[in-house]
């Protein structure tokens, strides 16, 4: 038998290495080199440090292995088999690169982690190893966990969309009971100030407007457009209610009847051509106001204020045509019209033929509305664009006067706070009673107690005898009698006695006086609502008898 073929040989494992497997799966074994001596403890060295790491030797693994077949223990190919039973690890072990120091001492084993019984029974597998679907929990999702985090986001969106819902029906119930609460407001101040509420009397009730009226202040100007192509005049009264904070443009016909100095009536037109001297003071005595100043605006100069206030916007009612001759620009018809200043000149002082002085006046108080929206809000730029302007020609009324009295007026007209109304004459020039008590009492604020710083007290006249020269004959007796004459125009029907009224008890000793001027008995003498602004009435009847 060959030495090398002996397992137990010393000098085998030196001279020989398995180097691999033939086709049969026999071992193929290869001269290899002399070793050191290093190399030659590399297998014991390898087996230690496997020891070291595992916790078992490598004999205690190869005692495992089955036994060879005994009928093959002493042949050639069981020795081959025993032989490469021995030399596996020497394949599995790293190259040697140098000697390394002794191993240090084996630390004692780790004790495993103790598992209570109970567990270990339950949780263990038939061969006592723990089953991997214990931890499925790791790497699959628990479906009753999702399951319950999905009844939970239900449960609490159900709670938000009741809370929600609970939350929206507070809020109607809360805008139901404001909007009822404005109702019941506004309808009770409604009542208030039409005065229909039994224990309070609002402004819009006759007690209201009486004293109301009686504690507002007004300014006021009379303006004068004089028509210098074409002739004619148009008057206005501009007002601002300080009280109220509201404007207004009051048309004035010229038809109205003024008096004069001498005490004869006067038609305000022909008045108002022949000079206006003294027309403020008329007006005064005809509607009980105080007029503050007389502004006179010719053609010209109205076109030249259009234009510095950048043009005006206008309602117009009516097309007016171009005239060649007075080089008066077309104007058409329609809502916000863009007048210039010749424009809104032809417009202001267009009449078609047939047309009632009124229409005309409309178009006038619209061209002033539209005007006054255009003026500056500043009192001193105002100023400045009616020094731009030129001619005012009344004293009492300078360009910084008029200029901050256009400037509030303009505010109230800006907001909304602003009318234009007519003050309806009688064929005969007299205000008619519903004037009286609308335009002149409300807008105006005019009344007899206006008049009672004049040197004079006022005495209006109405005659209801159907006869002019009965008229006539009283006229001249009460202005012979030192009574300033307000003409009262004709009554609508004639009465057979005459009636001589006042409106406060301190004028009962004034109207009977006006009794005796004038033959009537003292029992004509009553106290009873004016509808002319004066101190005094008197309505002519058939009983009076020119002395």
């Amino acid at each position: 038998m060959n030495d090398r073929q002996q397992p137990y040989d010393p000098y085998a494992a030196q001279e020989q290495q398995l180097i691999g497997y033939d086709a049969y799966g026999r071992p193929v074994y290869g001269q290899v080199p002399a070793q050191s001596a290093a190399q030659a403890q590399a297998p014991q060295q390898y087996e230690q440090t496997y020891e070291q790491q595992y916790g078992y030797d490598y004999q205690g693994y190869d005692q495992q292995q089955p036994a060879a077949d005994p009928g093959y223990g002493y042949g050639y190919e069981g020795q081959q088999a025993q032989q490469a039973q021995q030399w596996i690890p020497q394949q599995m072990a790293p190259e040697p690169q140098a000697a390394e120091p002794a191993p240090a001492p084996e630390p004692a084993p780790r004790q495993a982690a103790q598992v209570p019984e109970p567990r270990r029974a339950a949780d263990a597998g038939p061969d006592g190893d723990y089953r991997t679907e214990q931890f499925a929990f790791i790497d699959q999702p628990d479906e009753e966990s999702e399951d319950v985090i999905d009844w939970l986001a239900f449960t609490e969106s159900r709670t938000e969309r009741r809370e929600e819902a609970r939350r929206r029906s507070r809020n109607r119930v809360v805008a139901l009971i404001v909007v009822l609460a404005l109702f019941v407001v506004g309808g009770l101040g409604y009542l208030w100030y039409a005065g229909k509420l039994p224990f309070l009397d609002g402004p819009g009730s006759k007690k209201g407007a009486a004293a109301a009226g009686g504690a507002q202040k007004r300014d006021m100007i009379v303006v004068h457009l004089h028509n210098t192509k074409k002739g004619g005049t148009s008057t206005a009264l501009l007002v601002d209610n300080v009280t109220t904070k509201q404007g207004a443009t009051v048309l004035l016909p010229n038809t109205l009847t003024v008096p004069r100095q001498d005490g004869t009536g006067l038609a305000l037109g022909k008045a108002v051509e022949e000079g206006g001297i003294g027309t403020s003071e008329s007006l005064d005595t005809v509607l009980g106001t105080d007029i503050g100043g007389t502004w006179r605006l010719d053609t010209p100069f109205l076109e030249r204020l259009v234009e510095l206030v950048g043009g005006i916007d206008v309602d117009t009612d009516a097309a007016v045509p171009a005239d060649d001759k007075a080089k008066t620009p077309a104007v058409a018809q329609g809502k916000k019209q863009h007048l210039s200043g010749a424009m809104a000149v032809a417009y202001a002082t267009y009449r078609a033929q047939g047309e009632p002085e009124a229409k005309q006046l409309q178009r006038t108080g619209g061209v002033l509305y539209a005007v006054l929206r255009k003026i500056p809000g500043d009192p001193k730029a105002a100023a400045v664009t009616v020094e731009s302007m030129g001619q005012i020609l009344d004293p009492a009324l300078n360009a910084q006067t008029l200029g901050a009295m256009l400037s509030r007026i303009g505010e109230h007209a800006k907001v909304g706070d602003y009318r234009t109304e007519l003050l309806a004459v009688k064929a005969d020039g007299s205000l008619t009673d519903e004037a009286n008590k609308t335009v002149v009492k409300e807008t105006l604020g005019g009344n007899f107690t206006a008049a009672q710083s004049a040197a004079s007290p006022r005495v209006g006249l109405r005659d209801a005898t159907g006869d002019d020269k009965t008229q006539v004959t009283a006229k001249a007796a009460l202005l012979n009698g030192g009574y300033t004459f307000v003409d009262g125009g004709k009554a609508d029907k004639t009465q057979a006695a005459s009636q001589i009224t006042y409106q406060d008890d301190a004028q009962r000793e004034r109207a009977v006086e006006v009794a005796k001027t004038l033959g009537l008995a003292e029992t004509a003498v009553k106290k009873g609502e004016n509808a002319v602004n004066a101190d005094v009435v008197v309505t002519l009847g058939k009983d009076y008898k020119p002395s």
